[in-house]
């Protein structure tokens, strides 16, 4: 697998992988745009529709949020963690289940993107570059490939939190659309 490397072009520097570049303001972007279309995705739900599932033992629309907040900060500590990704799948389930309030989700959702943030900007782009540790977690790739797949793994929550808001009877808003 090609390492990756620093390049520099003025004052920027940007660390190259594969022919794929990312900047701490590439990384911030992702972060920022992963956070606005889920929030926009999922304005429509309120605190009265915490609880709502499509059928027992799935996620409710307040553990949707909570888990994918749960998985930036999963995504963030495992990349700098020496051992990599947290395997414990079923104490993650466990910290996901206890929650009831989609405002408690909301603003676990936002701490964890704002955590995010903070490790963006106390990492070096070279860190960021750096080969996250054997696994099965994405095992030699560069730690900024976590970005991609935060927003993929957003993504896909939110998609199943607006079929959950069309099973209420409401309808979510377009993601890339302020509307």
């Amino acid at each position: 697998m090609r390492q990756p490397y620093l390049k520099t072009a003025g004052n920027c520097v940007m660390i190259v992988f594969g022919g794929m570049k990312m900047t701490k303001e590439g990384m911030h972007g992702q972060v920022g745009a992963m956070k606005e279309f889920f929030d926009r995705s999922t304005k429509v739900l309120d605190e009265s529709d915490s609880g709502f599932a499509p059928k027992d033992g799935l996620f409710n629309v307040a553990q949707q949020v909570a888990h994918t907040a749960q998985t930036v900060e999963w995504f963030i500590e495992g990349a700098f963690a020496p051992g990599g990704f947290a395997m414990d799948f079923e104490s993650l389930d466990k910290g996901v289940r206890a929650v009831s309030s989609l405002a408690a989700a909301r603003a676990w959702m936002d701490r964890a993107c704002a955590s995010a943030h903070a490790a963006v900007e106390a990492n070096s782009e070279e860190a960021w570059g750096a080969p996250l540790p054997s696994g099965p977690i994405m095992g030699g790739m560069p730690r900024f490939a976590i970005f991609g797949a935060l927003t993929d793994h957003s993504a896909h929550h939110r998609g199943a939190l607006t079929v959950y808001s069309r099973l209420i009877g409401k309808v979510p808003a377009m993601p890339y659309m302020d509307m």
